[in-house]
């Protein structure tokens, strides 16, 4: 699963992902410094993975992660190929949700290609052409879904009238997320507008800043049917610098339990529709992505094809219960370890053991 990093030249893209992923992505004052995307992976925060490795002794602690992707800055015209714009919506086309990084800091030694700060302004840019690029998309697919309706065929007379629907939407300049139609609908269409979106501000240490992002942000996220965050992504780049004890003295100092990175992080995954399943033992504890309402066997085949295939049943816990029994011993003492099918549906923080048999 990736999340895509997107918003106009400058707005902190780089910046960002550098201190998410620990990479070395180009920055720097000028537009169209990222021209091929960037790709790297962040460690999923957890801190039930520190207690388990605790409690079991584990010689290895592994994160669940997630890719970032640094696609590069979209400009007024993209969806008609200006700035490569061609080239970077297709980026975008390959992701599963987008992170839109908002600028609403002032900065005179970083160029803003539209001559001001304008956060809103720049979120209607960004948006409109992913929007007009779905609307051209969406005018082959309709053409056809009404020819292919003209058969008599309920399921194609259904597509064809969905076909219209989202057809309209775009005509009114409005994503396809604002209508609201589930999860998966409009999928088989592949559109922009239709993957999850996190609104990210990217605010400097002024009260001004913060103000703008606060007030405008969850106006922007409401609209769109998204989510939103701010985060400071100069503070950032310097906490992620840190390790250890620096890196708590740091976040102490200003206040802070856990990163803007570690927010984001959080939020993207939690945008994917993902949630975490735990395995732990003397060799290793890990943490395991699984989509929400992912059967066992579906979960266990994350671990290994061959777990899935050969599926028997799942023990399994809640991390809860050994966190606050402190052994799993206990835990099967007080009953609350229960064996599971190939129907129960995982959650999150539950600590699992698979039982399958080798084909």
């Amino acid at each position: 699963m990736e999340i895509g990093i997107v918003g106009l030249p400058n707005v902190g893209k780089s910046t960002i992902f550098n201190a998410l992923t620990s990479g070395h992505a180009a920055s720097s004052n000028y537009p169209f410094t990222t021209i091929d995307p960037n790709v790297g992976i962040a460690g999923i925060p957890d801190h039930r993975l520190a207690r388990l490795t605790e409690i079991f002794q584990s010689k290895k602690t592994v994160p669940t992660a997630i890719r970032f992707v640094d696609i590069a800055g979209i400009v007024k015209g993209a969806s008609e190929g200006l700035g490569l714009g061609n080239k970077f919506l297709s980026h975008i086309r390959e992701v599963d949700a987008i992170a839109h990084m908002v600028r609403c800091f002032q900065d005179a030694d970083v160029v803003h290609t539209m001559g001001s700060v304008d956060p809103e302004r720049d979120v209607e840019v960004i948006n409109m052409e992913l929007v007009l690029a779905d609307l051209a998309s969406m005018e082959k697919q309709l053409d056809k879904a009404q020819n292919q309706a003209k058969s008599g065929d309920k399921a194609a007379k259904e597509y064809a009238e969905l076909a219209k629907k989202v057809h309209q939407c775009l005509g009114e300049g409005k994503s396809v997320r604002t209508l609201g139609l589930g999860v998966g609908t409009t999928r088989p269409f592949g559109l922009l507008t239709d993957k999850p979106v996190l609104y990210v501000g990217n605010v400097d240490e002024s009260k001004e800043s913060l103000e703008m992002a606060s007030k405008l942000l969850p106006e922007l996220a409401s609209r769109d049917n998204a989510s939103w965050l701010t985060i400071c992504g100069k503070i950032e780049a310097e906490i992620a610098e840190l390790e250890g004890v620096d890196r708590e003295a740091f976040l102490k100092d200003l206040g802070l339990k856990q990163s803007g990175l570690e927010r984001m992080i959080e939020a993207a995954y939690k945008l994917l529709g993902l949630i975490t399943f735990l395995t732990s033992g003397p060799d290793e504890t890990r943490a395991w992505t699984v989509k929400n309402g992912a059967t066992a066997p579906e979960a266990a085949g994350r671990i290994h094809s061959d777990m899935e295939k050969g599926f028997i049943r799942a023990d399994i816990y809640h991390f809860n219960d050994i966190d606050a029994l402190g052994s799993e011993a206990a835990v099967r003492e007080k009953g609350l370890l229960r064996s599971e099918g190939k129907t129960y549906k995982m959650k999150d923080g539950d600590v699992t053991m698979f039982h399958f048999q080798n084909r």
